[in-house]
């Protein structure tokens, strides 16, 4: 237990008499001790002493002062203030003990045979006991942690010991800050109500660690490590306690983190080995070997080619390059850890920028990764028909050709229905074609502005009647005979024949996509 005044008080040895601040010694602890005659020791302070003061250069006179003494102390985090006797004064001046009840300091009278000396030594014998014990505690913590993750269930039985040595709750979170784990049972709702507190600490390079208040309704503190020798982290670790962690329970948490940081990073060779064999799958079926790919796949991806299949492709959007990097790394991150808990087969390939993730039509984490998909602004992606898998050539074109569009039009996701569906107008609405439009329409918008006769309109009604001349006129109130020379002029200033229909589809396709 750490040292506190009521130790101290009680110690036979050092015979100190309590003059102020009696009801408050049992809960307070006392970190060190430290012996000043300065009438401000607060600079040379960390918080937490026990003050030893013989009084000399103290106006012990000067109530105020000596009130605005006590004050600095308390300021400085001053636990309690010993008071030498028969050096300078021969009993605790009265002016210092009215100053120290009135601001609840604890105040001792510390007699004349007992040196300070003793004082420090019993407060540095107390504090190194507990520390011994918390250091003893740590390494037997540790060991009942390094069997129970040495288990079958190893992650699952080192949460429950390390929540049971904590007396509170602890969960695991994936790289992507979806919960793994949670001991107890219960506490794997309140775990994912941090989500926000992990994204946060994604963005600090492990390891790091961060202290927040509990999700809403609980009185929880909780304390967040993250967890991988990398860059980016590759998991995370929170527990949640009533109390503040002690020392003791900080050597629990410490060897935890220690131990599943291990698990994640000898995981990762296999992880590596499976990326390896995700990607020469996905080759074999792009390549239209999907009985090869089946021969391949075995138990670890059997499953996924006895079903219809989607392809999903995505990449940085433009704007976001960096974060869209990070955004596309989340997406595989997420899908996986997705389709590991529901059992969902799946190939997350990394392609460069690009992830390309091939998975059972109605699985989870496919859905799951087309949500993410279409809510991350720094990405764009492109989502398949559903096909076999001798199909897979033509759902990666198709994954292809909708990311094209999500690309071209901003969008975060596009599927490829979207595409074969509606208005091709929409494909075309870029840069590019808006500056061909407003070149080939320029000259009769300039006719238009100078002289009599309406000839983008006209133009534009009479492609819309598909070259009817009686419905165009009657559409733009004039006499077919005017409709007629106006799209002379239009074949005159464009030198473009009308009965060409390149030129029709051109013209049409200007007026629709122009500004």
């Amino acid at each position: 237990m750490p040292l506190t005044l009521a130790s101290l008080a009680h110690h036979s040895v050092l015979k100190l008499t309590v003059l102020a601040g009696g009801d408050r010694l049992g809960d307070t602890e006392v970190r060190w001790v430290h012996t000043s005659e300065l009438d401000d020791p607060g600079p040379y302070l960390e918080g937490g002493e026990l003050l030893l003061t013989t009084g000399l250069k103290l106006p012990v006179d000067d109530a105020e002062h000596i009130r605005a003494y006590v004050t600095r102390l308390a300021a400085a985090g001053v636990v309690g203030l010993g008071f030498g006797v028969g050096v300078g004064h021969d009993a605790v001046p009265p002016a210092l003990v009215a100053a120290a009840e009135a601001a609840r300091l604890p105040l001792f009278e510390v007699p004349r045979k007992t040196p300070f000396i003793a004082i420090s030594k019993a407060v540095s014998a107390a504090v190194a006991a507990d520390q011994y014990k918390a250091v003893t505690a740590g390494f037997e913590a540790q060991r009942e942690l390094t069997r129970a993750a040495l288990a079958p269930d190893g992650t699952a039985a080192l949460l429950s010991r390390l929540a049971q040595h904590l007396d509170g709750w602890a969960a695991l979170y994936d790289a992507s800050g979806a919960v793994l784990a949670a001991a107890p049972d219960w506490a794997g709702r309140r775990a994912a109500r941090l989500a926000g507190e992990i994204d946060r600490l994604r963005d600090t390079p492990a390891p790091a660690s961060a202290a927040v208040a509990g999700p809403a309704g609980s009185e929880d503190r909780v304390e967040l490590q993250s967890l991988g020798t990398g860059r980016r982290p590759r998991g995370f670790l929170a527990v949640g306690t009533e109390e503040r962690l002690d020392t003791a329970a900080r050597y629990v948490v410490h060897a935890a983190v220690a131990l599943l940081t291990l698990s994640l990073e000898q995981s990762r060779t296999l992880q590596d080995a499976e990326q390896r064999l995700a990607a020469a799958l996905l080759r074999m079926l792009l390549a239209g070997e999907p009985g090869h790919a089946r021969s391949v796949a075995g138990k670890l991806y059997g499953t996924l080619l006895d079903h219809p299949v989607r392809v999903l492709i995505a990449e940085p959007a433009e704007a976001h390059a960096t974060a869209g990097a990070d955004a596309v790394t989340l997406l595989g991150e997420r899908a996986e850890a997705v389709a590991s808990r529901s059992g969902d087969a799946l190939l997350a390939v990394r392609e460069g920028p690009r992830l390309i993730v091939l998975a059972a039509e109605e699985s989870m984490a496919l859905s799951t990764a087309a949500d993410l998909a279409e809510a991350e602004d720094a990405l764009a992606a492109g989502l398949s028909a559903p096909v076999l898998p001798a199909e897979v050539p033509e759902a990666h074109r198709q994954a292809e050709r909708a990311l094209a569009v999500a690309l071209r039009r901003g969008r975060n996701l596009v599927e490829h229905g979207e595409v074969g569906a509606g208005s091709v107008l929409p494909l075309l609405a870029d840069d590019a074609v808006r500056a061909f439009s407003e070149g080939l329409l320029r000259p009769l918008r300039d006719h238009d502005a100078t002289s009599r006769g309406d000839l983008v309109a006209s133009l534009h009604a009479w492609l819309s009647h598909h070259g009817q001349w009686d419905a165009a006129a009657a559409d733009l109130g004039v006499h077919r005979h005017t409709l007629r020379y106006r799209m002379r002029r239009v074949e005159e200033i464009l030198g473009r024949s009308l009965d060409d229909p390149d030129v029709r589809m051109e013209l049409w396709l200007a007026l629709k996509t122009g500004p």
